[in-house]
């Protein structure tokens, strides 16, 4: 049996519910995946969905045989009036029927779904079939990448493309994933940032830059964790951190206003409202109000080990400082809140705060208790972001496998003189499960990484 190749001029079936009601509506065509089939006696009753909305089809009696012939799942095209059925329902009557693909595996239970939830990461295609929520949620996070770009470029931002196959990784604290250029006869890495070209960018004149972009890390899996993910960093000339604070706050707040028509969020058991102004917190003072701060790396480390803090893995200073970060101070920031001014050990791209030599312009941007953001005042003097590279690669000598590798090309084009700037890196996948509510990130990635089955 030859199945047709199209099924043109075809209306969304969220349009033709909306002409239900029109006594005028002449002849729709719909098409979309049978999910449900009701035989009345001479009436065969059908449920059709397509990514718009689900319709009743109602097929009259000399269609019978044929609506009869098509299985759950079989995708179908369909000819007939709108209108409602005796009881009111809005339905399609039909007046041609045409099988455009067959199912040759039956669909999971139509009302329980997929329960298992691994087996819906791994065949997310039959997850997106079974569940409209899901099909939504997907939708959904296109539309916030559109209305983040919307705002920047409507802000005078431009948008780039830099290599994701890079000679030299950098520009965050990550292990890269290696690959081998055969012909060129060198290791390339994938960028574990999109940072270090997009202010060679500001460098170049370009002034207001941004890229959203996949960047990759080997790092562990859990929640809040893709080895593959999606950052949106921009870097704009003239500015500090202070602006760059204000700019994120503001435009987390409008596409909430634009998506959801508020900008109150329920995410992690927590209901904030992100509207600005943000609370602002220095880094110190929030470590210190939990007793976990010290300049002194033997004394911080035994101040968390008396609080039961393994820190076998936690090799250097600002290894400890994180953990006490990520354990203490992290996950009671549920406000949204900007935590301010980092030690210059934790931030090899920040420049120095006015009048001290070891704290940075730098912030984090904290919902519910996650991390959703990561800026700085751009450190724009070659000399002293040299020096900074060579602190990390003691930091790396020390054992911090994920410190800043350093990249001379980098200190180079600094040579040239880059304007004072500020600039900010934070996930879109983040974004989307604070804006969706959900826990984990695999709920808001299409395809996300799985252990290989045996």
């Amino acid at each position: 049996m030859s199945l047709p190749k199209r099924f043109s001029d075809r209306d969304p079936i969220a349009d033709v519910l909306g002409a239900v009601d029109d006594e005028n509506a002449g002849p729709r065509r719909v098409a979309g995946r049978v999910m449900a089939r009701r035989d009345m006696g001479k009436l065969v009753f059908i449920d059709l969905v397509d990514r718009s909305g689900r319709i009743q089809l109602i097929v009259p009696a000399e269609l019978a045989d044929e609506a009869k012939d098509f299985n759950l799942g079989d995708i179908a095209g369909v000819t007939g009036v709108p209108g409602r059925s005796r009881r009111g329902e809005p339905s399609l009557m039909v007046t041609a029927l045409e099988l455009l693909a067959r199912i040759t595996v039956p669909l999971p239970d139509t009302f329980h779904g997929i329960t298992d939830v691994e087996a819906r990461y791994r065949r997310r295609y039959v997850d997106l079939l079974m569940n409209e929520e899901v099909r939504n949620d997907f939708i959904f996070r296109a539309r916030l990448t559109s209305a983040l770009r919307r705002r920047l470029d409507g802000d005078g931002f431009v948008e780039v493309e830099t290599p994701v196959l890079q000679t030299q990784y950098g520009g965050a604290f990550g292990r890269p994933f290696t690959t081998h250029h055969n012909q060129l006869a060198q290791d390339l890495y994938l960028r574990i940032a999109l940072e270090l070209p997009l202010k060679r960018l500001i460098v170049g004149g370009l002034e207001k830059v941004y890229e959203i972009g996949k960047v990759f890390r080997n790092e562990g899996v859990d929640y809040k964790h893709n080895p593959e993910f999606t950052m949106l960093e921009w870097y704009e000339a003239f500015v500090d951190y202070r602006d760059t604070m204000e700019r994120f706050e503001n435009l987390i707040a409008g596409v909430a206003q634009d998506l959801l028509g508020t900008t109150v969020v329920e995410w992690r058991g927590h209901t904030v409202d992100l509207k600005p102004p943000w609370k602002r917190l220095k880094l110190v003072d929030a470590l210190e109000e939990h007793g976990v701060w010290s300049e002194d790396e033997a004394e911080l480390r035994k101040i968390l080990e008396d609080k039961g803090i393994d820190t076998t893995n936690d090799k250097t200073w600002s290894l400890l400082v994180d953990h006490a970060l990520t354990n203490y101070v992290e996950p009671r920031l549920i406000e949204p809140t900007f935590l301010y001014d980092y030690p210059v050990r934790l931030s090899p791209f920040a420049r120095l705060t006015d009048g001290s030599e070891t704290i940075v312009e730098r912030f984090e941007g904290f919902v519910a208790g996650t991390e959703i953001c990561n800026a700085f005042s751009e450190l724009n003097d070659a000399e002293e972001q040299a020096e900074r590279f060579a602190m990390q690669k003691d930091e790396g000598a020390g054992g911090n496998v994920e410190a800043e590798p350093g990249d001379a090309d980098y200190v180079e084009s600094l040579r040239y003189g880059m304007p004072p700037a500020g600039g900010i890196g934070f996930g879109i996948d983040r974004l989307a499960m604070m804006f969706l509510g959900k826990d984990s990130i695999r709920d808001v990635i299409l395809f996300p990484a799985l252990r290989a089955r045996d």
